[in-house]
């Protein structure tokens, strides 16, 4: 009630920008009023098919009930999900970084991997997906990719995956048909847009201008295109060659450090001993949060939840909310202790 009658008076759209955000938080409580309304419902619905079936308990009447068990199962887990996602940051946008580690090719593959992952868990919860930025592998993979994830407390979900990914295969690059092992990092950070001022002094950066680099062809501009700005205070250094545009390519590369930035702030709120691009893990052995194993046998662990899940292929095809979910309870846990 506050918020709509701070949107309704008569002066609040003189500065449209401050309208933000009252506009997100408005947006925000709407959708958790439709949200427990949906379930109520689903309480309401599967207590009038219990009642039903206490009088006609025929096959009929106890496969709705089932069906409405389920229902209702799955509205009380995705309203838990939203209680564990209180942080401010939690509903924005996140930008999600893949890299792989040494290895050449096998990494650069095992990254792509990842990057269809991802893509396919946005499929399934119909969140928009904008390429900010991407270096293909020299033979396959890629390099380096940078998303931007739009979509209901994205960077609150997002950010239980940020940490190293390892892969345990056969090679399909190893004429000798040798297990090999890669690894690839991924980074979230949650995309602020316009709403948090991040205050930025062009002194503290360096710009640099050059071609997009590629496997030739379409890839790579004929003009200096591709740009690399770094921070220098924190060392920080983002780069976009996506676009032919100079000036889009500039644009996403901003956008890229404001999150950075903004990141490395929530870091030193919290009282971490180091911020986010001090000292991070090599990518490399020990280092990793999960596992994948395809060779010898089949399964995807966990390793600071210890869930695990034996289907490869429904994981690697994006059905990855069981580890989102069991990260986010673990880290409840230890926050009420």
């Amino acid at each position: 009630m506050e918020i709509d009658k701070a949107i309704s008076h008569p002066e609040a759209w003189n500065d449209p920008r401050s309208m933000t955000p009252l506009l997100q938080e408005k947006t925000r409580l709407s959708g958790s009023l439709d949200e427990w309304k949906a379930l109520d419902k689903a309480k309401q619905d599967l207590r009038d098919w219990l009642t039903m079936a206490e009088d006609e308990p025929e096959k009929e009447v106890l496969e709705e009930v089932q069906r409405h068990i389920g229902i209702l199962a799955q509205r009380l887990q995705q309203a838990e999900l939203h209680t564990l996602l209180s942080a401010p940051e939690d509903q924005h946008p996140a930008i999600l970084e893949i890299h792989p580690g040494a290895g050449g090719t096998e990494a650069q593959d095992w990254a792509e991997m990842l990057l269809r992952m991802y893509k396919r868990w946005c499929e399934r919860h119909q969140f928009r997906i904008q390429l900010l930025d991407y270096l293909p592998g020299d033979e396959a993979g890629v390099k380096s990719v940078v998303l931007q994830i739009e979509g209901p407390y994205a960077y609150g979900l997002l950010k239980s995956e940020k940490g190293i990914h390892r892969l345990i295969r056969i090679s399909p690059f190893d004429a000798s048909g040798r297990r090999h092992t890669s690894f690839a990092s991924v980074d979230v950070y949650p995309d602020v847009g316009q709403e948090i001022e991040i205050e930025i002094n062009e002194e503290d950066l360096r710009i640099d201008v050059f071609r997009a680099s590629g496997p030739g062809g379409q890839h790579v501009n004929k003009t200096s295109s591709a740009i690399r700005i770094t921070h220098l205070p924190t060392n920080i250094v983002t780069q976009c060659q996506n676009e032919k545009s100079q000036h889009r390519n500039k644009d996403s590369a901003m956008k890229m450090l404001k999150a950075r930035l903004y990141e490395l702030e929530l870091r030193k709120r919290e009282d971490e001993k180091q911020a986010q691009y001090a000292t991070k893990d090599s990518i490399a052995w020990g280092s990793q949060i999960r596992t994948y194993t395809m060779q010898p046998y089949r399964l995807v662990k966990d390793h600071r939840t210890n869930f695990e899940m034996g289907n490869v292929e429904a994981v690697l095809d994006g059905d990855i909310d069981g580890f989102i979910r069991n990260h986010l309870l673990e880290t409840h846990m230890q926050r009420i202790g």
